[in-house]
């Protein structure tokens, strides 16, 4: 794909509250990452879409910190993060939902939820997880029942209200969409969409576009471990070789 990278960046005056510069990682020596330049403002919802291999995993991972880069840095509200630990991270508030849900299964609802505020003051754990209960009645009725019964989009939900209860400044979420049905599917764009509205920061790796499109106001097309599309999703969507591989539309073709 042609690199055609325009307006990756925060608007001027308008400085970001997650932001990586030149960013290459990579695993056993072997480059996944080539000099990414991302940036995320505060309260919004930014998707990074990309074929499989493209590197997207791999960037997640890296700004949360369990995969060091080998140049670059990554800075939240301005700090360079770069060689925190995942720990500091996630009590910085950067928290990472992961592809395939990775909830524990032999633990109940509630107990995977309590996990998210691991470090917290109890009284702010127990404000969370009213809180998480209000957004997901689903949970709150199966509290006690074990995380490995619960439906494939129930344990997305709980994956989601688990990063909730870590009262994340920016939460990145792992193709959320991967492997559910639907109504799952359905479900989940749904929930994603009310936490943008509601000025939660996400960043949404997604293959599923149409998904991505829906919930994110702003995205970055990765391809082989390169930005090579960036802007408002209006324009990412309208973009030729975005409708023909990620939307499945011709390029005559309008919604």
């Amino acid at each position: 794909m042609t690199e055609r990278v325009e307006d990756a960046s925060s608007p001027a005056g308008d400085a970001p509250l997650l932001e990586v510069t030149g960013l290459a990682a990579g695993y056993g020596g072997i480059e996944v990452l080539h000099g990414v330049d991302l940036a995320v403002r505060a309260a919004t919802a930014t998707t990074l879409i990309g074929s499989n291999g493209a590197g997207k995993t791999t960037l997640l991972k890296t700004m949360v910190g369990l995969v060091r880069p080998s140049r670059g840095r990554v800075r939240l509200r301005g700090e360079d993060i770069t060689d925190w630990s995942v720990q500091r991270r996630t009590r910085a508030g950067l928290v990472l939902v992961p592809e395939g849900r990775r909830v524990f299964a032999a633990l109940s609802v509630h107990e995977n939820l309590l996990l998210g505020a691991y470090g917290r003051r109890r009284s702010a754990v127990a404000a969370s997880a009213d809180e998480v209960y209000g957004r997901f009645p689903r949970l709150a009725e199966r509290r006690r029942q074990p995380a490995g019964t619960l439906s494939g989009g129930e344990q997305q939900m709980l994956a989601i209200g688990r990063a909730l209860m870590a009262a994340p400044t920016v939460m990145l979420l792992d193709e959320p969409s991967l492997g559910l049905a639907p109504k799952a599917v359905a479900e989940v764009t749904g929930i994603l969409t009310a936490l943008a509205g509601a000025g939660t920061t996400l960043v949404l790796v997604e293959q599923n576009a149409s998904v991505a499109f829906r919930v994110a106001s702003a995205g970055y097309l990765l391809d082989r471990g390169r930005i090579s599309l960036a802007g408002e999703v209006a324009r990412l969507r309208a973009d030729p070789q975005v409708r023909a591989a990620y939307l499945g539309l011709g390029t005559a073709e309008r919604r």
